[in-house]
């Protein structure tokens, strides 16, 4: 497994050791408690003597199998799993910030990550530092003042910025920070933010991982020292992920490179079309050449992911008239799933913040995300253009 391509990995990873009577799948096992007949053994599995299972919050077969398969697919060590994304987020700074800590981030990452750096970790004592993403001299300046840890998300959610990930850890270990990763924009194929030098990866699996739109999740992947400090807090404190969401999750994955190709592929497509487009103000996607950070993202991803947004004329009006016009895409709250998924940042990503907050982030409210499908192109890019004839012949903008 260790020579194989990555396309090899999402299918068989982490799956061998969990198969039983002959299955050719992970089984869902639904068990809260695991009995133990020999009292020795038992107390050797509750103190992590022995490897088992204990009690459902704790761990899971079926989640340990896929906990296993992504922390493969990163190149991590070890890994451990949540209940949501914003779990693995949220319970990951909990384990390591106390109040008179200081963080160091950028100003656009996820809404709800941004509510913890503005709202909660304040409130907690926690000295946050949020920069302009992309300038990487603002962020070596207040990385150098010292932190105790360095967030970062890049593709960012919904204007996939691109931060310099090499070039910003190695500025965190100089200091002695944790370097944390949100991934979930890239995905493990187009990019191993460890590789770089980050401490921690994680992802909302909910997303890509998943990529059926079904199953809730979320994971972080590390060194081993750093994992068990984080499995510790959640067993304690119970974001713990369901059995069945792990099910769904590993048979999502086993599509993953297929599913991500083609996303890319198709993102690719329609971010070059929609620069076509008279209506479209501007398009932010990080395979174009006129994306400022395009460089970055080439040294440091494999692909360009199937993320894109484009602001139009117009602003919410236009907005408004437009979405309910495509045939081939969902517009909801959601991202990375099999079917082109559209929406505003403001019923989306950013739904926690105000239009003020959205406009200090630099998110327009004429911003649309798009999350590319697996769809055929063709149909896509039709989709999108026979939307826009409708605005343009109705003077709708």
């Amino acid at each position: 497994m260790k020579d194989s391509k990555v396309g090899t990995k999402a299918v068989w990873a982490g799956e061998k050791d969990y198969l039983v009577h002959g299955a050719t799948q992970v089984p869902v096992v639904l068990s809260v408690a695991y009995g133990y007949d020999d009292m020795d053994e038992w107390y050797d599995v509750a103190v992590g003597k022995k490897k088992g299972h204990i009690y459902g919050r704790n761990t899971n077969p079926t989640v340990q199998s896929f906990e296993d398969k992504v922390k493969i697919l990163e190149g991590a060590e070890s890994a451990t799993s949540f209940s949501t994304g914003m779990a693995a987020i949220s319970n990951t700074l909990s384990t390591f910030l106390v109040p008179g800590d200081r963080i160091v981030s950028i100003k656009d990452t996820y809404g709800g990550t941004n509510k913890i750096f503005t709202e909660f970790l304040p409130r907690q004592q926690v000295e946050v530092v949020l920069c302009d993403t992309g300038d990487h001299e603002q962020m070596l300046k207040e990385v150098a003042k010292g932190c105790k840890i360095l967030y970062l998300e890049s593709p960012t959610n919904p204007t996939v910025k691109i931060t310099d990930i090499e070039r910003m850890a190695k500025a965190g270990k100089e200091v002695g920070a944790l370097v944390i990763v949100d991934n979930t924009f890239a995905t493990p194929l187009n990019q191993n933010p460890l590789s770089l030098g980050a401490d921690l990866v994680l992802h909302s699996a909910t997303k890509f991982l998943g990529g059926h739109a079904d199953a809730l999740g979320g994971v972080i992947c590390g060194p081993e020292e750093l994992i068990e400090k984080i499995y510790h807090y959640r067993e304690i404190n119970g974001a713990t992920m369901d059995p069945m969401a792990a099910y769904l999750m590993l048979r999502g994955m086993k599509t993953l490179h297929l599913r991500v190709r083609q996303q890319c592929e198709n993102a690719m497509a329609l971010a070059k079309y929609l620069q076509t487009e008279e209506l479209v103000e501007g398009v932010y996607y990080p395979g174009l050449e006129t994306h400022p950070n395009h460089d970055i993202a080439k040294k440091q991803m494999k692909d360009f992911g199937g993320m894109l947004s484009f602001a139009v004329k117009g602003g919410v009006d236009t907005v408004r008239n437009l979405l309910p016009k495509l045939q081939y895409a969902n517009r909801a709250a959601n991202l990375g799933a099999v079917e082109t998924t559209v929406g505003p940042a403001r019923t989306t990503s950013h739904v926690e913040c105000t239009p003020e907050e959205r406009a200090a982030m630099g998110i327009p409210e004429g911003l649309i995300r798009v999350s590319c499908g697996i769809e055929e192109i063709e149909d896509i890019i039709a989709d999108f253009e026979q939307a826009f004839n409708f605005i343009k012949e109705n003077e709708l903008c």
